[in-house]
């Protein structure tokens, strides 16, 4: 057994030194034991081959038999945690400005757009928007972002997709239940258009890595539903000149503006000074909302983010557009600039 041992260790040795690929001196090692084991099933008792090669074939029927198992169990869980982590520490490399054919195909619907065209469709490519919350607003916006071909998107969050999501959280599957929530959205964002790089950060957006993290983007997408996120987006937006598209819903309405002071508009805290007192302003969980309501107005806000990205149309900046589900209204409201803004005002 110990002769045959030592020519397996040799083989490998030998592969190795002289170049051939791990697979090959698998194979190699593999045949030989095959060798071992027939021969152990076909010689008689006695038989001097068999008796220098460990004179019963069980033995070496274990040993290959754990060494597969070991093997199997590997493979697994390489892929149990290439599912469980998708993203890698190292940032995928940036997209190219040139477009392919198949990008040419997909976006041609935008490029006959005389609004958008090459070149608005180029300035997605280089564009880079972070949205806040894969939740009832983030999902939609962030496909339509990677669906429409906006370069790098970055998605920050730090829940994970539960049942009760899946009712108005379209990104998400019912396999995907347990999953962060940004890893899940990358995945779907990817097979929906693989020629865009997706940036997932699962954590709680913090004082501590806001503006480090909005340098990095062009847009800001603001869909989480808690004031204290809210405002302290709005702040970080403001002092970096970043243009910050919020949304919002409740039951059957949902709104959403563009707050860009760096363009004359009014901020957040312009339009909310303050957060509501308790109660005054329940959670989707409490109060209620229509499933396809975020779908609407995440839809809107990844139309905003297209906007102000091209320059095409009339943005939503200084205005609030207010959407009422139950009853088929829109209906837009012009938003003052206050001079006294603690966050935008001249003081």
């Amino acid at each position: 057994m110990l002769l045959v041992l030592i020519i397996a260790a040799a083989l490998w040795g030998l592969g190795y030194l002289a170049g051939v690929s791990r697979n090959a001196r698998m194979i190699s090692v593999g045949v030989l034991l095959l060798g071992v084991i027939s021969a152990q099933l076909v010689l008689p008792l006695g038989n001097p081959l068999r008796q220098a090669t460990g004179g019963s074939a069980a033995t070496w029927l274990i040993l290959v038999g754990t060494a597969v198992l070991v093997l199997i169990y590997g493979r697994g869980l390489k892929a149990l945690r290439k599912r469980a982590a998708p993203a890698s520490n190292k940032e995928p490399a940036m997209p190219s400005d040139k477009f392919s054919e198949t990008e040419l195909d997909r976006y041609a619907r935008h490029i006959v757009l005389r609004e958008i065209g090459g070149p608005g469709q180029k300035k997605m490519k280089q564009a880079r928007v972070l949205v806040i919350g894969a939740g009832g607003l983030g999902a939609p916006a962030l496909q339509y972002l990677a669906a429409a071909g906006v370069g790098t998107i970055g998605v920050i969050d730090d829940d994970e997709v539960e049942n009760a999501n899946l009712q108005r959280q379209v990104i998400h599957q019912d396999a995907d239940i347990g999953m962060p929530k940004v890893f899940s959205a990358q995945q779907a964002m990817l097979a929906q258009n693989p020629n865009v790089v997706v940036l997932p950060y699962h954590r709680r957006l913090t004082e501590e890595v806001a503006t480090e993290l909005f340098s990095d983007f062009d847009v800001i997408l603001d869909g989480t539903d808690n004031f204290d996120t809210r405002y302290l987006a709005n702040r970080t937006a403001v002092a970096l000149g970043k243009p910050l598209i919020s949304g919002a819903l409740s039951q059957w309405e949902g709104q959403l503006s563009v707050f860009d002071p760096a363009n004359d508009a009014p901020c957040y805290q312009c339009i909310f000074p303050e957060a509501p007192a308790p109660g005054l302003a329940p959670s989707c969980a409490e109060a209620g909302v229509i499933g396809p309501l975020p779908g609407v107005v995440g839809s809107m806000m990844a139309v905003e983010a297209i906007k102000v990205i091209t320059g095409a149309g009339l943005a939503l900046r200084g205005e609030m557009l207010i959407y009422d589900a139950l009853y088929g209204e829109s209906r837009k409201i012009t938003l003052p600039r206050r001079a006294d803004c603690p966050v935008c005002g001249k003081g």
